[in-house]
């Protein structure tokens, strides 16, 4: 995603992350990164290394006033001069991190880093979510500008109207719609999109009706360990640790590559099982479909979190030849 050079800039939520990274800024290919959750004094001297020793900008996100004053006390007991950059998180119907642009909190907090010397606002950040609920384009394009007013709301109240901010936008669902919408955006502002998942898709981006099946890059490779005629069942060995428990309008934990119409239905901590979720007209049997031994390749429904199961990624070609191994950081 950082095109060949073309974008410098990374999000990352775990220290782990920004260490495997720091070979990048070393090439030349990397020269910032926002430490992507709501600060907390423990990770600060580390992120405050990663500038002096690796020359990395690290920004942060901010968003309650106690947030200064922790960025305070680190500078004084650090002695740190330069002020962090952060992002100020607004909420835009997530409700996860951030805060809504109609609470006063928001003012508040404006307020707090406005004056605080150890803080530099760098922009405000939204990540809608709440965007995966999408089933169609226009539900896609309405979360988006959603995002985008959420964002400009929040920079209006802003002391200095000239102060340069960046707006940063977009889950992966409103990322596919983000070329047909054109954003009036004030000269003092630039529009920076985040989407972690836009590489790679799952079956909850497929439900939104925005991306096909056939545009989904992550799959599990699983092995079938045994085939139950009398329920029309099939085990194989990766279960919830593999799959997780995410959901979506597709029934089950995850679908056949090979037959969408079966589906992992249950699963345990080590093994999942395969039933039949297509028409009973056109039932198939599990006896027909599954042999002991054989490879399955399971389409999930999150990736992000189940790659995050995974010690490697085996990276193929069209014809499922694997052509590079990459090795995923790991630990928070």
């Amino acid at each position: 995603m950082l095109g060949n050079g073309r974008y410098k800039k990374i999000v990352a939520s775990t220290l782990c992350e920004i260490r495997g990274c720091l070979p990048l800024v070393k090439e030349g290919i990397l020269d910032e990164c926002l430490y992507g959750l709501p600060i907390r004094p423990s990770v600060l001297a580390d992120l405050d290394a990663f500038r002096t020793q690796h020359d990395l900008k690290i920004v942060l996100m901010i968003d309650h006033t106690d947030h200064m004053r922790i960025l305070e006390e680190y500078n004084t007991r650090s002695g740190r001069t330069t002020p962090w950059p952060a992002f100020i998180k607004v909420d835009v119907g997530s409700n996860r991190a951030g805060i809504e642009n109609s609470s006063s909190r928001l003012d508040e907090v404006i307020h707090t880093a406005n004056t605080s010397d150890a803080v530099s606002i760098y922009g405000f950040y939204c990540h809608a979510g709440h965007s995966y609920a999408s089933k169609t384009v226009g539900d896609a394009v309405k979360i988006l500008n959603d995002e985008i007013n959420g964002v400009l709301i929040a920079a209006k109240k802003l002391i200095d109207p000239k102060t340069k901010l960046v707006l940063s936008i977009g889950a992966t669902p409103t990322a596919h719609v983000v070329s047909m919408l054109k954003a009036n955006l004030p000269e003092n502002a630039s529009l920076e999109l985040h989407a972690g998942n836009f590489p790679a898709n799952d079956l909850q981006q497929v439900a939104t009706g925005l991306v096909s099946i056939s545009d989904q890059a992550v799959r599990v490779a699983a092995e079938v360990c045994s085939v139950y005629p009398e329920r029309n069942e099939a085990l194989i060995n990766a279960g919830v640790l593999a799959l997780t428990k995410e959901t979506s309008s597709f029934t089950g934990l995850a679908r056949w590559a090979d037959g969408l119409d079966w589906s992992i239905v249950r699963v345990s901590q080590e093994h999942g099982i395969f039933g039949w979720m297509g028409d009973d007209a056109k039932k198939e049997k599990a006896e027909d479909r599954f042999k002991i031994g054989q490879k399955v390749l399971l389409y999930t429904q999150h990736a992000c979190i189940t790659s995050a199961m995974f010690h490697a990624f085996y990276v193929v070609d069209e014809q499922d030849v694997v052509r590079e191994t990459w090795v995923p950081w790991k630990g928070w």
